[in-house]
Formats: structure tokens, C-alpha cells, sequence
């Protein structure tokens, strides 16, 4: 049995750590409650946009976006990974890593090349460790996620789809799903079909884009599949192409505002769990002090019987 004194430093170096976590705990629990205000404000664009982009794929243009037009054959493919700079979040990277690396080598098993962009630090130093092909990174988001910091990543892996160098971009990242839950999920960007969208809700009503271009109204002419047609403001090129990129940024931007929620979650969840098993240990090592302090009591106790009994 360890010595009292040892028993003391470790109990000592525990209360120290589980000081730490619980600051950790409640540091999380502040910055996700803003995490998850900034996600859910996100999502009504994200769906708008989602609505706005479906409509256009079944729309009668005469200019068809490329992010439209299906590739005959699929060759290489572009997957954009959304992680975490810091660690300490659970199991949050590494579900979302494991379902990236499990797709990709079901890809090279299909003979397809694969690129890679990295959100987040963890991906990064993660995809380079494996000898992924990284195109393009970014790390340091903070807490707060910027869209104008993102762009640059983003547009690396369109320009490189546009070019034809990748067939068919996906994105990996954690989606929120409640505190105690978040799950991975993998979804296609590019190339845009009716089919990746499902239900498509209609809204008769001006939808504005900017100050140079609008979509007028959606009409609805009544196909078994419900193909549209635009009204475009000046001309339809300029208006798609800017709606399109629009569509893939706040789709990513939505994903990093869904995956830092997440983030912070789990790192809460994390801490508590590692605050509530320190106490545990805390507990037991306290038990072994006592136990070891009553057997030094019991032991000097005998050695003093033993003194006297031997001068008497």
C-alpha cells in the first residue's frame, strides 16, 4: 500500500485537474448556448437557399450552371472535411474523420482520385498524417465562424469542379442533433440535382438576390415533376452564377456553424464526465488514505503495547 504522503499528492494532483475541468465544463456550456444561437440562425437562409437552388434545377434556362450539369462519369472526387481546432470535444473528430476515411476508401476501391479541403486544425494535421491530397486548409476559425475567412477554401475546391479536376464534391461534418447528441453525416454539393434536394415547397412571392440581379417569381407550370421557369433581372447568367456560390458558401458556412455547436457540446458533455470521475477517484483515493492512515495508527498503537509490555 502506498504511504500516506503519496496518497495526499495524488488526491491533491486530482482536485487540481478536476478545478480545471470544471472550468472547462462551464466555459463550454457559455459558448454553446451562443454556438447554437448562431446555428439556428443560419438555418432558415441555408433552407431558403436550398428551396431557391431546387427550383432552379428544374427550371427551363436557357443558361445551365455547371453546377447543374452531371458528369457522364465520375473519376475524381473533392470532399471537403469540417473538424475542430482544439481537442478535448469526446469523440466528435473522431466520428467524423472515421466516416471520411471509411468513403474515401471505398472510393479508391472504386479506382476514383480524391481531394481533400480541411476545416478545422484536427482534420487538417489528420489528412496530412494519412498522405491525403490536400488542396486547401484552414484553421484557426475561433468561436466564431466568418464567411469572408472560409471563401478562400471554398473556392479552391469550385474552381477545381468548374475546371474539371473533381467529378463530384461532398462535405463531412457533425450535425447537431440536440446536447447530448450530435452525429456525422456526409452530404453531395456539387453536382446540383433535383433528386439530392427531395421535397420542394413552393412560394409564390418575390425572392431577392442583390442589388443586380433578382428572381422575379417561380411558376410552377404543372409537370408531373414539377419543372420551373425564372423571370431573370438583368439576365440570367450573372443571377445564377452568383446564386449558385451563394448556395455552396452558406451551405459550408452552415456546416462550420453546425459542427462548432456540436463542438462545444460535446466538449461540455466531455468535461462533466471527466469532473464527475475525478470526484469518483477523489473518493476512492481518500478511502485508501484513510485506510492506510488507520494501519500506520494501528501499527505505532502495537509497537507501544509491545514497548511497555516487554519493559514490564
Amino acid at each position: 500500500m502506498a504511504g500516506s504522503k503519496e496518497i495526499r499528492t495524488k488526491i491533491k494532483s486530482v482536485e487540481n485537474t478536476r478545478k480545471i475541468t470544471k472550468a472547462m465544463e462551464m466555459v463550454a456550456a457559455s459558448k454553446m448556448r451562443k454556438a447554437q444561437d448562431r446555428m439556428r440562425a443560419s438555418r432558415p437562409y441555408a433552407e431558403k437557399i436550398r428551396n431557391v437552388a431546387a427550383h432552379l434545377s428544374l427550371a427551363h434556362s436557357e443558361y445551365k450552371h455547371p453546377f447543374l450539369l452531371k458528369r457522364e462519369s465520375v473519376r475524381n472526387v473533392g470532399i471537403i472535411v469540417v473538424s475542430s481546432d482544439k481537442g478535448l470535444c469526446g469523440g466528435l473528430n473522431t466520428n467524423v474523420l472515421r466516416l471520411s476515411v471509411n468513403q474515401m476508401k471505398t472510393w479508391e476501391a472504386e479506382g476514383k482520385k480524391i481531394s481533400v479541403s480541411a476545416i478545422g486544425n484536427k482534420g487538417y494535421s489528420f489528412m496530412t498524417r494519412v498522405g491525403a491530397n490536400v488542396k486547401s486548409h484552414i484553421t484557426g476559425l475561433g468561436d466564431v465562424p466568418h464567411l469572408e475567412t472560409l471563401i478562400g477554401t471554398i473556392k479552391v475546391m469550385l474552381d477545381a469542379y468548374t475546371a474539371g479536376e473533381i467529378d463530384q464534391l461532398y462535405i463531412c461534418y457533425t450535425r447537431f442533433i440536440n446536447t447530448m447528441k450530435q452525429e456525422p453525416v456526409m452530404e453531395q454539393l456539387l453536382p446540383l440535382t433535383s433528386d439530392h434536394f427531395g421535397v420542394v415547397h413552393v412560394h409564390e412571392k418575390t425572392e431577392p438576390l442583390s442589388a443586380s440581379g433578382v428572381i422575379k417569381s417561380a411558376v410552377n407550370i404543372g409537370t408531373a415533376k414539377g419543372h420551373w421557369d425564372y423571370i431573370y433581372e438583368p439576365e440570367a447568367k450573372p443571377v445564377i452564377d452568383q446564386l449558385m456560390v451563394r448556395y455552396i458558401e452558406s451551405l459550408v458556412y452552415n456546416a462550420v456553424a453546425e459542427n462548432m455547436a456540436s463542438e462545444q457540446s460535446s466538449r461540455m458533455v466531455a468535461m462533466k464526465s471527466a469532473s464527475d470521475n475525478a470526484k469518483e477517484v477523489i473518493g476512492d483515493l481518500k478511502l485508501v488514505y484513510n485506510k492506510a492512515r488507520q494501519a500506520a495508527i494501528t501499527k505505532e498503537i502495537s509497537e507501544i503495547v509491545g514497548g511497555a509490555a516487554a519493559v514490564a
